[in-house]
């Protein structure tokens, strides 16, 4: 068998792996979209590096979209087999999904206004709600822990990853002329006593391993110091400056972790008196998707639901769901918080918050999570004192502002931590996905002098057999 990287490679987005076995089965691991990756995004999305039509499955690890964008193109371009994920995963896919396809026709509005006042041809997005609604017809849910048949060839398990609701590594015991093959893939791996989730499960000796390295090189602030900093930021914006605290946030994951902090700063009464908006609703949606599945919470809010039905609610939240309430406030001249997506501020509303809102300093941009560094999230965290957003020059007069103990990826330690149920000398190839190339570059010796002998960092559509 062989496996050819065709996203997440030397990168952090894009994710996709595929598996060829000797008689001509193959197997797609994730199916993400590249995202803040500048001019080359479109480009990279609209070349796939192989024939959708030949992928048999397609078996997911989480619901993120640099992990799912792509699956309606994938179908629309001639992919016809099952897509086999978590219950969780199943249901937060299908709104991002959705709403992928409504930012994507919005933007290409948008990019064809000024494509045809350059005399240039109009753009199609890679995809629209109804693409999006039909590739949902291919999903297979299946819960942790079991094992499962794909076919005669390939049995499935996985197990918790911690990353987000629903997230997994990926477990593959595959037969192929005569012997048992074990390839683990990680998806994104959690953290280690995480605020919120349970955290990443043991899992079984492996051949082959495709670990992420998003923070391969760092360590992560205490996630216990989240609620201080917040207030810290709160405090100094919305109460000393009377200024707009705008924080790009993740719809799954990220904002539900923002909004359990706050949620605890008022439950210790220490909750400014303000007005708090949550101005996405794809975020409204992933919030109730996630409150669906309360096994998937650790034993310490397990414990705190006994006596708080709602760990994500708080005096003073707003939800936002129309686009006139959404433009409303950048009108609005009272402190208060908005929470947004992306993440990466590259899309979404965030984006319009920030435009409207980088220019004064009496307002904050609050970084929580890891930014493309092409992203406009990126730029702003490496300090542009200019950035262009929807063609517009932009001074940064607001403050930028990071929280490094929010992330949903686990640190150099947590992912030491997933692999220690491995022994290295058993495992013939650790391939290292899902990070920038000199993350990977530190995160390789480190492998290297755990006991990991062949340690390899693929480029884009690089190709290697498997004994």
């Amino acid at each position: 068998m062989k496996i050819a990287f065709h996203g997440a490679a030397r990168v952090v987005t894009g994710s996709k792996h595929l598996l060829t076995l000797n008689n001509g089965k193959k197997y797609l691991l994730d199916c993400g979209m590249f995202q803040g990756m500048g001019a080359q995004t479109d480009v990279l999305n609209r070349n796939w590096g192989f024939t959708p039509a030949e992928v048999s499955h397609l078996i997911l690890s989480h619901a993120h979209i640099d992990h799912t964008g792509l699956i309606p193109k994938l179908v629309k371009d001639g992919f016809n087999g099952r897509i086999f994920c978590t219950p969780a995963t199943k249901e937060l896919t299908a709104v991002l999904l959705e709403d992928s396809a409504g930012i994507q026709q919005d933007e290409i509005k948008y990019a064809n206004k000024r494509r045809t006042a350059e005399g240039l041809p109009y753009l199609q997005p890679l995809y629209n709600e109804d693409d999006a609604a039909r590739a949902m017809e291919h999903f297979v849910a299946v819960e942790y822990g079991t094992w499962f048949n794909v076919d005669e060839n390939v049995q499935v398990m996985y197990t918790d990853a911690g990353h987000i609701i629903g997230s997994a590594a990926v477990h593959l015991r595959i037969k192929e002329d005569g012997k048992e093959t074990h390839l683990t893939f990680s998806g994104d791996v959690g953290r280690y006593r995480d605020v919120i989730l349970r955290s990443p499960e043991v899992f079984p000796q492996a051949d082959y391993i495709l670990i992420e390295s998003t923070y391969g090189n760092s360590l992560h602030d205490p996630a216990d110091t989240t609620p201080d900093m917040l207030l810290q930021w709160i405090e100094k914006t919305c109460l000393q400056k009377k200024g707009k605290l705008i924080i790009p946030a993740f719809s799954v994951g990220r904002t539900q972790e923002i909004l359990f902090a706050l949620n605890q700063l008022e439950v210790e009464n220490r909750l400014p008196d303000l007005d708090y908006y949550v101005d996405s609703p794809l975020s409204v949606a992933a919030t109730e998707i996630v409150k669906s599945f309360p096994q998937y919470f650790n034993k310490t809010v397990q414990k705190i639901l006994e006596n708080d039905n709602d760990p994500f609610s708080f005096r003073g939240l707003k939800y936002i769901k129309t686009v006139e309430e959404s433009k409303l406030l950048n009108y609005r001249d009272k402190p208060c918080v908005i929470i947004s997506a992306s993440g990466m501020a590259d899309a979404g509303r965030v984006k319009h918050h920030i435009s409207n809102n980088i220019e004064n300093s009496r307002n904050t941009v609050l970084l929580v999570g890891y930014c493309e560094p092409h992203s406009l999230g990126g730029r702003l965290m490496a300090g542009a004192k200019e950035v262009h957003i929807f063609g517009v020059l932009h001074e940064v007069h607001a403050e930028v502002g990071s929280i490094r103990s929010m992330s949903a990826h686990g640190d150099y330690e947590d992912l030491s931590q997933f692999l220690s149920c491995q022994d290295p000398a058993k495992v013939k190839v650790l391939f290292i996905v899902h990070g920038e190339y000199d993350v990977q570059q530190a995160f390789l010796e480190r492998l290297r002098k755990k006991g990991f002998s062949d340690v390899e960092i693929p480029a884009l559509h690089y190709e290697r057999g498997l004994d």
